[in-house]
């Protein structure tokens, strides 16, 4: 624990996250983490459904509190009992984005009400990259903001540069130059998800983006989800970029208490983990391609059939996680007549593949010798999960950050191939066979390189994950501590 003057003056944290399971979760366990290395108390203040998904991670410290934020979402032309992007379709995010704003006056309140109850301010507010509006309630109360984001140091830079800066719209060519990387280094106008190659400055996207990570940029420094040793030039560029202190404290995984399929999404896995490993028990070292595109996403009905028509002539072993298309209603039954004719039932037949509805026990498929490779969005969550397991990375990125960390597994880390991106895109049977082939053929060649370079990951992060005073993101979570009690 570090020795702080505020261990004595009861030291408290308020914390404002994003309205998504991706980002509630690393802000949980960075309440934790903050808390054991502190005893700071730390109030987490959200929404009450959002609350209830929280409440059973929690129950058992009490240091950890839940402040409720009112919130109406039919007063924002959300659907009733909506405060998260669990349920919502992919038009309505926007929506959901601008009421986030909303929370301002009652976290004012709630930050009110504990100064006067402690005789002075908190220590800081902890806030998403997405609530900027933070800033200027801590202000208020001579207390300083702390930016979180749950991304990594490359993802987070490239976001939001292209947010601030729509660097795609100086130019008609595909590829293009994004402010805070070298000038030598382009991005590309089809890893730019499609709100963002059409935003203009005065769309509905660009109206919430551009002030709230302006915001965001004005406050007295960031905590990032990395690991100084696997992201080196995105930490380095971050830093330059924002020209503020930037704490890497990751990697920040679920607590226990979500780890399970049945409480990490708050809904039953498709299969139980006693089924599914002893079917992966079954399967040779690194034989099995497991696919899941995260909890909020979806691939078209046309590139699903090619996906499924590519696995089966590929010949491999995989575990699917599969939802209806995009287009439809991602938590209604799912349809036959969305994958080849007998499809299932020949890979069930003959042990060659099982097809998870809904929900996976991710972690202990990730986590089994079995598990050769993984089809992922590229979510960062998932990027953190696969490759403290050693497992490469087949990208296809869908939404967000993740084209940008798609990019960088592949040209900076070395553990990934791209198979395609977004919902909007092409791709054949073809396809999907070869890059399946390249990535799940480790004895040599290219594949053989990403899992070795996946392996070397995986052990920077388990020795970060082991919390020995002399890692870095634990002398990053200790530098922290020490600037937010000397401002």
């Amino acid at each position: 624990m570090v020795e702080t003057k505020a261990t004595k003056r009861n030291g408290h944290i308020v914390m404002s996250p994003f309205m998504a399971h991706g980002h509630l979760i690393p802000f949980l366990e960075l309440a934790r983490q903050i808390h054991e290395r502190t005893s700071f108390t730390i109030t987490i203040a959200i929404t009450p459904l959002n609350i209830q998904y929280l409440k059973s991670a929690i129950s058992s410290n009490n240091d950890i509190q839940l402040a409720e934020l009112p919130f109406n979402s039919s007063q924002h032309g959300l659907p009733p009992n909506i405060e998260n992007t669990e349920k919502l379709p992919l038009p309505d995010f926007i929506k959901l984005f601008h009421a986030s704003v909303s929370l301002e006056a009652p976290l004012r309140s709630l930050v009110s009400k504990i100064t006067q109850e402690e005789g002075h301010p908190p220590l800081c507010i902890i806030s998403d990259v997405f609530h900027g509006w933070v800033t200027n309630v801590a202000e208020s109360f001579g207390t300083g903001n702390i930016s979180f984001t749950t991304c990594g140091a490359y993802g987070t830079l490239a976001y939001i540069s292209m947010w601030s800066n729509l660097p795609h719209r100086k130019t008609d060519t595909e590829e293009f130059w994004v402010p805070g990387f070298p000038k030598n280094y382009t991005f590309q106008r089809s890893q730019l998800h499609k709100h963002i190659r059409s935003a203009d400055g005065s769309d509905a996207w660009s109206r919430f983006f551009i002030p709230q990570i302006a915001l965001s940029m004005k406050s007295k420094g960031w905590i990032c989800n990395t690991v100084e040793e696997i992201e080196p030039l995105g930490i380095q560029l971050l830093r330059n970029y924002l020209q503020l202190p930037v704490w890497t404290v990751g990697p920040l995984q679920p607590p226990a208490s979500l780890k399970s399929s049945k409480n990490r999404a708050g809904k039953e896995s498709g299969i139980s983990v006693e089924a599914c490993i002893e079917w992966l028990h079954l399967k040779d070292q690194s034989s099995v391609l497991y696919i899941s595109f995260g909890s909020q996403n979806t691939i078209s009905a046309s590139q699903m059939m090619a996906l499924a028509e590519g696995l089966e002539e590929s010949g491999k072993s995989f575990i699917w996680v599969i939802r209806p298309p995009f287009g439809f209603d991602m938590n209604a039954e799912f349809l036959a007549e969305w994958l080849p004719k007998g499809f299932e039932e020949r890979m069930e037949d003959n042990k060659r593949g099982i097809l998870v509805h809904k929900w996976g026990p991710q972690l202990e498929i990730l986590s089994h010798s079995s598990t050769g490779a993984f089809l992922s969005h590229c979510g960062w969550n998932s990027v953190l999960e696969s490759l403290s397991q050693g497992v490469p990375i087949i990208g296809w990125p869908l939404a967000a950050e993740q084209a940008y960390n798609a990019k960088m597994l592949v040209e900076e880390m070395g553990v990934s191939v791209e198979l395609t991106r977004f919902v909007e895109t092409d791709i054949s049977k073809e396809e999907v066979k070869k890059v399946i082939g390249v990535v799940m053929d480790q004895k040599e060649g290219r594949g053989k390189e990403m899992k070795e370079k996946a392996n070397e990951i995986a052990v920077l992060l388990a020795t970060t994950e082991n919390g020995q005073e002399n890692d870095s993101s634990v002398r990053s979570m200790d530098g922290f501590v020490r600037t937010i009690l000397s401002s």
